[in-house]
């Protein structure tokens, strides 16, 4: 059973990660010029600037959050994830089309966790 201090540190500390995984996207995001919006210029500027910013940074989030799990719960399944997100990156890189390299990465990753789990059973 853990103390109040060490029950108090761990919540800091997951507090402070959970708060840098909320930052990340917006630090690496930062140094577009084009991502920011002009001052004064109203309402559809505001909407441009989310409609350009949130999914790139929507898809660090998940991103960050697929491959946090599987490397806990077995490492089968962490490095299915992590052969996935590499094809998925190769063919975005490939075909800059996010439905085929999504739909891609998925695929590879049902495969070859589907593989992994039976060659390790």
């Amino acid at each position: 059973m853990l103390s109040i201090a060490q029950a108090l540190l761990l919540t800091v500390l997951m507090g402070g990660v959970i708060f840098f995984c909320r930052v990340l996207p917006f630090l690496l995001f930062r140094d577009r010029q084009e991502l920011s919006p002009s001052p004064g210029a109203g309402l559809a500027s505001l909407r441009e600037f989310v409609e350009k910013l949130v999914p790139p940074v929507a898809m660090t989030v998940l991103a960050f959050n697929a491959m946090s799990v599987p490397f806990t719960v077995d490492v089968s399944q962490g490095l299915s994830a992590l052969i996935a997100a590499g094809f998925t990156a190769l063919v975005h890189l490939w075909k800059r089309n996010s439905l085929l390299s999504i739909c891609g990465g998925t695929g590879v990753y049902m495969l070859i966790s589907g593989a992994l789990s039976k060659m390790l059973a």
